[in-house]
């Protein structure tokens, strides 16, 4: 089962016994996993009439004792205060609680004292802790997501709360999916491994809920950073799903357009869901130059339906036409959203010159050449077209990759760019590389460490590539290949607690702390569809685009800056 059908399935079962009217009430995160997996027609036809948000209903004291009151909510302290004001002074007929995690016997005792009136049905635990953006991608949208750059000491509360998010989002994934993984972590993270040994501590202290059926082989839970690949964040993207995020933004499946211009107001904010868009599902993972193509041929479709019903000439004519209005209006809907996506996108990478950056980019993640590249950089950190955004991720690209190579270059080019942008962080990229350089990170990111990286690259190389501008693989694909051939080292990848793992497991959930790309749900779709024998399902705290990558950066190094100025 995937993870949008087993939120989907408990959206279902909280809202399908339940007969009659109903009201049903969020919090500010399951708002969003609703969301993904279930329109606003289809909680009408469940009979939900009102959906609230839980701090605003707490405001209003009108009463509505005809409808029956549906909470989803996470099992928060906040939450908690927030039902014991409701239920001891209650305005709805009927409440039925549904948390998305473990409930404490503390909290359920709380609960139990305020509802005096006896109006609680029902109290649930629903595990759906977790946003299913894809079908096998999920996030957890963490606002303190720059927390996961940041050591241990500098605020150990907030870390805390951090972590605490992550293992409660793992552990409802692996309830919703029944299943008790075994689990690894990457070794050069002191993060990576803190959740892993907090989620596998959780696994013993909570062992009833997790006692399913023994699998002959468990699913791999596996931990990583995100610093072991921050080149992946930092690439502009030419897939369809990607290059959304990356140029405008996409958040819990929804692309919000006021940002880049003036629309119709049905138009201002767009759904982009594989489980809701067909053609999106079929065009999400193709480049540029084919969406083009591909929408193309959807406009055609939709002018010879259109042409169709001008033809009106009979009542059955007219009679048919009102049957099909709903799906010519949908049809509609959908080519003009599209059309509208790809004419923002192409402008603005006119506008940024975006194809010349791209390709320097790609050389830059993929082939060697230090002199090239340096060139290449200097060349449009002086062109007047390039924006101070992709001035700021060219550096940083050539640093990850030439930071032990060429440091007076570097230091030229760091100069030339606070010249020229003056929006230039100062000590921006000397904190990328102090958090994520080569020595912080576990895995072959250049694939020029190991010799059978090397010699893939090299073979890489011969073949030559499809495309200039979609030839990098994140990390992560090298990741899964070591899975799939029983290759991951236990040094770079060990085990918690005294768990060994023979055999290829057939599930795998990689989770980054430090959030997900598209690129990577790209690469795990890929994979999946080619039989490997292996299911895997990317998780993260974020889903990053490299405007998201680059904030966080800024937070944790104000924060570390101002930690070092109180020391």
């Amino acid at each position: 089962m995937v993870l949008v059908s087993a939120v989907r399935d408990y959206v279902y079962r909280m809202l399908q016994d339940i007969s009659g009217m109903k009201v049903l009430i969020l919090d500010s995160q399951t708002v969003s996993i609703v969301s993904v997996v279930y329109s606003q027609s289809e909680l009408l036809q469940k009979e939900v009439f009102l959906v609230e948000l839980i701090d605003s209903i707490s405001k209003s004291k009108e009463s509505m004792s005809h409808l029956k009151a549906v909470y989803f909510l996470r099992p928060t302290s906040e939450n908690i205060q927030y039902m014991r004001r409701q239920l001891s002074n209650p305005r709805f007929g009927e409440y039925h609680l549904f948390f998305s995690n473990m409930l404490k016997d503390t909290q359920i005792h709380l609960l139990a004292d305020s509802d005096e009136q006896e109006v609680v049905q029902q109290v649930q635990e629903f595990y759906a802790d977790f946003i299913a953006v894809d079908p096998y991608h999920f996030t957890l949208n963490m606002p303190s997501n720059h927390y996961y750059i940041l050591p241990a000491v500098v605020d150990p509360s907030n870390l805390q709360h951090f972590c605490d998010r992550a293992v409660d989002g793992i552990g409802a994934v692996f309830l919703a999916l029944k299943r008790r993984p075994i689990i690894r972590y990457s070794r050069a993270s002191d993060i990576a491994k803190r959740i892993a040994q907090e989620t596998a501590l959780m696994y013993q202290q909570e062992s009833g809920l997790f006692d399913f059926r023994r699998m002959e082989m468990s699913p791999l839970l596996l931990i990583v950073d995100r610093r072991d690949d921050p080149v992946t964040p930092l690439l502009n993207q030419w897939t369809y799903q990607a290059m959304v995020h990356e140029l405008i933004g996409i958040q819990d499946n929804k692309v919000d357009l006021r940002s880049i211009g003036k629309f119709p107001k049905d138009q201002q904010e767009v759904v982009l869901s594989s489980e809701q868009d067909a053609f999106f599902k079929a065009n999400m993972y193709e480049n540029f130059g084919d969406i083009g193509m591909n929408i193309k041929r959807m406009v055609d479709d939709f002018q010879q339906v259109a042409k169709s019903n001008q033809n009106i000439q009979t009542i059955e004519d007219m009679a048919k036409f009102v049957d099909n209005y709903p799906e010519y209006r949908k049809m509609h809907g959908n080519v003009s959203k599209h059309v509208t996506l790809v004419t923002e996108m192409s402008k603005i990478v006119e506008e940024r010159k975006l194809m010349l950056v791209s390709e320097t980019e790609q050389d830059l993640a993929c082939n060697g050449g230090q002199v090239a590249a340096f060139e290449a950089v200097t060349n449009l950190l002086n062109n007047e077209s390039v924006s101070d955004i992709d001035r700021l991720r060219l550096v940083m690209l050539y640093a990850l990759r030439y930071e032990k190579e060429s440091p007076v270059q570097l230091m030229q080019l760091f100069n030339k760019l606070a010249s020229r942008s003056a929006k230039y962080k100062p000590g921006l990229v000397q904190f990328l590389l102090k958090q994520a350089g080569a020595d912080k990170r576990t895995g072959d990111l250049y694939g020029n460490r190991d010799f059978l990286n090397i010699a893939r690259n090299m073979a890489r190389g011969l073949k030559g590539v499809e495309n200039v501008y979609t030839q990098h693989q994140p990390l992560l694909f090298q990741t899964m290949e070591s899975i799939i051939k029983g290759r991951l080292r236990d040094v770079d990848y060990p085990y918690v607690g005294n768990h060994f793992q023979q055999g290829r497991p057939q599930e795998v959930v990689i989770f980054i702390v430090g959030g997900t790309t598209y690129e990577e749900s790209r690469s795990v779709a890929q994979l999946n569809a080619s039989n490997s024998g292996i299911r895997f399902i990317l998780g993260g705290t974020a889903v990053l685009n490299s405007k998201r990558f680059l904030k966080d950066l800024e937070e944790a190094q104000g924060i570390a800056r101002s930690n070092a100025n109180v020391v």
